[in-house]
């Protein structure tokens, strides 16, 4: 018997586009296995070489492939850093004196006025220029800039 090798490709595009709902590679390796097996059946293999095909490239690309692709993923998303990220280290111009005890304070940094507050919770008057250290929420968190 026979399997019409365009119904393997029919099928292979099924898994690709369930791929692409629901990433993981999962139905990837299913999507190659059935092109792979349409390639066996349009060289006029029997029903058992088209499965064995199948069967072999679901097992090498599950097992040797997915892997790979999945470390790849997750090893480029997991360190994206944010736009806020890129302010660390920049340097800002307070233009409201920083004061921890009246929870005031402003800085300007790449032209964006911001809420600030000191890393020691010192105070730090109005034009001085400060470094911004971290990022905490919507404030940023500064110390004056060391004059060399």
């Amino acid at each position: 018997m026979m399997f019409p090798w365009y119904l393997w490709v029919v099928l292979g595009i099924v898994f690709f586009t369930l791929e692409i709902v629901t990433p993981g590679f999962l139905f990837a390796c299913f999507g190659v296995s059935c092109l792979s097996a349409g390639i066996v059946s349009s060289l006029g293999a029997g029903i058992e070489l088209q499965i064995l095909s199948f069967t072999l490239m679901t097992l090498v690309t599950f097992f040797g492939i997915r892997p790979f692709m999945l470390r790849y993923l997750s090893s480029s998303e997991s360190n994206v850093p944010t736009n806020v990220d890129a302010l660390i280290g920049k340097k800002a111009l307070v233009v409201e004196t920083i004061d921890p005890l009246r929870n005031k304070g402003r800085v300007v940094v790449g032209g964006e006025n911001w809420k600030a507050i000191s890393l020691n919770d010192a105070i730090i008057e109005t034009d001085t220029e400060v470094v911004v250290v971290k990022v905490d929420g919507i404030k940023l968190v500064v110390r004056p800039e060391i004059k060399q």
